[in-house]
């Protein structure tokens, strides 16, 4: 049996890259499965929800093994796995679905009923999501093979593509969900909230969707550099120059068409001393502001149940002060939730292999090894305008 090693959450502010158990062809009960396989990881990406983790803000325990974005090579199968061979290359959605409940057979893969036995939904190394272990690791297991996972076909040209592929097994899709939820399409004038990865994707999206114009919203003033290089609009939240009169002045009016919160539970308020302090409805206020009458917001970032690192009793407890009169008053379409990765993934593989999207670029991937996780985790966590991409077998630089 191989050996295997991980980047494993140990407490607030600490990760470090451990010795773990080789897979094995069982589900987190310890019940037998056929229906998996076992990939050799040829890549593994920091998500900012990682980091959520990694900040204490969740009730993460110590010893999970982290990493929910996964590109693999099949080298293990179960006898009920019909579709896949040994050696085929894999994107790995972020959901665990077993296409099997009423959720999945409706294509609403990020609530799967049946692989997590607290609440609707699982995923791969994260917090009550059911305990798949993480593929931030040599070697992870997927079950549903069949179901879950997208052949990348023909290996040597996906291999050359794979810093843009290893961005569908979230990033792309959620920013893209982000997009299409929010009803971007030809013509648009979007809004997007945050400069981070996810934003980004989204704001890309929103390109590839037909938007006229793309605006990206944001405290951190790296970022906003990397977005404006990307061909974006932006909007710099530090200012005291309220975002509706930014808006206006570049579209001539303070409303777009639609937004995509790409922030989440974390954001800070706006201004030089609002940018300074966590405000968790912000965002969403903001948001309801300066969508036009009967407008979309797509809600890609993420909200928690609980919150154990914030400011003030109600948003432990998931409760945010949104001004939802507003957002009733406009007839605004709200969508949350965590991104059905198959309904994009085929689709935007497509667009990335004839050079229709430069997800990669966009989002500043940057290569490591396992060994180097803890110092991206630190890095991403200061702000950097990077994409982390593990490297745990040194594939990338064969390719």
């Amino acid at each position: 049996m191989a050996d295997n090693r991980g980047v494993v959450y140990l407490g607030t502010g600490k990760v470090e890259v451990q010795p773990i158990a080789y897979p094995k062809m069982q589900d987190p009960r310890g019940r037998k499965i056929e229906h998996g396989v076992i990939l050799r990881v040829v890549s593994t990406n920091i998500c900012g929800s990682d980091q959520h983790m990694v900040r204490g803000r969740t009730t993460a325990q110590v010893g999970l093994v982290l990493g929910h974005e996964i590109t693999g090579e099949v080298i293990e199968k179960g006898s009920d796995v019909e579709h896949l061979q040994i050696g085929d290359l894999v994107s790995v959605p972020f959901n665990v679905a077993c296409g099997r409940c009423r959720s999945c057979k409706e294509q609403h893969t990020g609530v799967c009923l049946t692989v997590n036995p607290a609440r609707a939904g699982g995923a791969y190394g994260y917090v009550d999501m059911g305990d798949w272990t993480g593929g931030q690791a040599e070697y992870v297991l997927v079950p549903y093979a069949d179901f879950n996972l997208l052949k990348l076909p023909n290996r040597d040209k996906a291999m050359e593509k794979i810093r843009d592929l290893t961005c569908l097994s979230d990033i792309l899709p959620t920013g893209y969900h982000g997009a299409v939820t929010a009803g971007v399409g030809p013509g648009s004038s979007v809004y997007v909230a945050g400069a981070g990865p996810v934003g980004l994707a989204a704001a890309a999206s929103a390109r590839l969707l037909g938007a006229a114009v793309v605006i990206v919203g944001d405290v951190n003033p790296t970022r906003l550099a990397h977005a404006k290089a990307q061909g974006f609009e932006i909007a710099d939240l530090s200012q005291d120059t309220p975002l509706h009169e930014q808006i206006a002045n570049l579209l001539g009016e303070p409303e777009v068409d639609c937004a995509v919160d790409a922030v989440g539970f974390e954001a800070r308020g706006h201004g030089h001393a609002g940018a300074q302090q966590e405000a968790p409805a912000t965002v969403l206020n903001s948001l309801m502001q300066i969508t036009r009458v009967a407008g979309k917001i797509g809600i890609p970032g993420l909200y928690v149940t609980e919150d154990p690192g914030a400011h003030d009793a109600a948003a432990k407890l998931g409760s945010l002060s949104i001004r939802f009169g507003l957002g009733w008053a406009k007839s605004h379409s709200l969508h949350t939730g965590q991104t059905p990765v198959m309904k994009y993934n085929r689709q935007l593989m497509q667009a990335i292999m004839w050079d229709r999207i430069n997800i990669a670029e966009v989002v500043g991937v940057q290569v490591i090894s396992l060994d180097q996780a803890p110092q991206g985790y630190g890095e991403f966590d200061a702000g950097v305008p990077k994409k982390f991409v593990i490297d745990p077998h040194g594939l990338f630089s064969a390719a």
